[in-house]
């Protein structure tokens, strides 16, 4: 019988050639066949998913490869955020429970004490063209000085377009890395996309710089001496910055909710901070829940968290070890909480512009520029930072957060709409776990 299983598993693993070349529907006839149990149920589950409208569908089945269905993430708003003294609703899209009711709970909370502040403290891209270079470091040196400016002008015809709108390169340096890496050089480029992310516009760039540089060496030197190993933007953006900002008298964070004086509550939130700052393992969660906030807006938006993502954590890592992305402070009687975050992102082009609810997502923000978008994902993000380490300093994070996953553990156990309401009163005031839900439920049930 073994034996049977084991001739039954290779056969169901064998590779396939041409996947990619299959329709839809044999791609998915493939996969129920060849790795799905209860098959027609799974084939009917992916295409229970597809959008009606044959036009859209397409449209999403572009965005990527090898598309056999779409996976739905819940779409929520904040309302009531108030930066810079204007008013947005700000849209989220993120699976997570609690995530958009602690935003919003801290937009409301802001509203009422002058909001959040925002400035753009830099909005540079950066490229690099990394090189192999066999010869003297300053003969590369001094070649790289002597045709900079020879750079700039081949470049100008691949920037027409970014120009028009006020972007284009702002400066190309050569970097020597050398002491690391023997004969490794860098042209290190940095550039203004405006509404644009860019990254198109960048690695075109890039790579017609490293073409261009290696013809000008090739010219004066042997060819073999210089190698281009990669031309390729960098995710990393420490000087396309933002500054999300909230602060009110001391007195004023006066909340019967915090079940304390407003000096203790803020005493304990700065000590908060502070351990964040001081503990890399409570610097981690700390940034995933500001994250929690900035991401869930760009992906609303079409951006691309990913590189978001991996910016901000390199960004809590500038200072030598990895540390909270937000800060406090208590100075003449005055609390004021902020967090510097360097956020990359485009409302034009890509993503923003096709898919339909990222355009409806920018609508709804009035069309924000990209540095607009900066601020509010940054904003977004501070709002839930607060939440989580207010509820950190008084409550505790469960009580909030088991209370939005009572519902999910209750549609587990299908619970009907009268089990719901009856759970929802029980557990108000009840420690809440999967454990303790099912016991709930059974115990009613068995009553009935």
């Amino acid at each position: 019988m073994e034996r049977l299983i084991f001739i039954i598993e290779e056969l169901r693993l064998q590779p396939i050639e041409g996947f990619s070349k299959l329709s839809k529907l044999e791609k998915i006839d493939f996969l129920v066949k060849s790795y799905l149990s209860n098959s027609s149920v799974k084939k009917e589950t992916l295409k229970s998913f597809w959008i009606k409208e044959e036009k859209q569908q397409q449209l999403f089945d572009e965005f990527s490869e090898n598309t056999i269905s779409n996976f739905i993430f819940p779409y929520g708003v904040v309302p009531n955020v108030l930066i810079n003294d204007k008013l947005y609703c700000v849209p989220m899209v993120i699976e997570e429970s609690s995530v958009v009711a602690a935003a919003s709970k801290a937009a409301k909370f802001w509203q009422s004490r002058g909001g959040f502040k925002t400035a753009i403290l830099g909005s540079e891209k950066v490229g690099q063209v990394h090189m192999i270079w066999k010869g003297e470091p300053s003969t590369i040196e001094n070649f790289f000085k002597s045709v900079k400016p020879q750079l700039f002008e081949e470049m100008s015809p691949l920037e027409v377009n970014m120009k028009s709108r006020g972007g284009g390169i702002k400066d190309i340096k050569l970097v020597n890395r050398t002491a690391e890496e023997s004969g490794l050089f860098q042209l290190f480029v940095t550039f203004e996309t405006c509404d644009a992310m860019g990254a198109n516009f960048i690695n075109t760039l890039l790579e017609a710089l490293g073409r261009t540089f290696k013809n000008l060496m090739s010219a004066q030197f042997r060819d073999e001496e210089l190698m281009i190993v990669m031309a390729i933007l960098s995710n990393y953006t420490p000087n396309c910055l933002v500054r999300a900002e909230v602060s009110c008298p001391v007195s004023d964070l006066d909340d019967k909710s915090h079940g304390m004086t407003p000096e203790v509550f803020a005493e304990k939130f700065m000590r908060a901070i502070r351990i964040a700052e001081l503990d890399m393992y409570r610097a981690t969660t700390h940034n995933k829940g500001i994250m929690n906030g900035v991401d869930a807006v760009v992906l609303a938006t079409g951006n691309d968290f990913r590189a978001v993502e991996a910016c901000a954590h390199t960004y809590a890592s500038h200072k030598g070890s990895y540390q909270s992305l937000s800060h406090a402070e208590i100075k003449d009687g005055v609390f004021r909480f902020w967090m510097d975050i360097p956020l990359s992102l485009g409302t034009v082009g890509g993503l923003t512009s096709l898919h339909p609810m990222a355009r409806l997502s920018l609508d709804l923000l009035d069309s924000p520029s990209a540095t607009q978008l900066m601020e509010i994902s940054a904003t977004i993000g501070l709002a839930q930072n607060f939440a989580a380490v207010r509820s950190l300093v008084t409550s505790g994070i469960q009580k909030g957060h088991m209370k939005m996953h009572l519902m999910n553990i209750l549609k587990h156990f299908e619970a009907s709409e009268e089990e719901i309401l009856i759970a929802r009163d029980y557990f108000e005031n009840e420690i809440i776990s999967f454990k303790s839900v099912r016991d709930f439920l059974a115990q009613r049930r068995n009553l009935q």
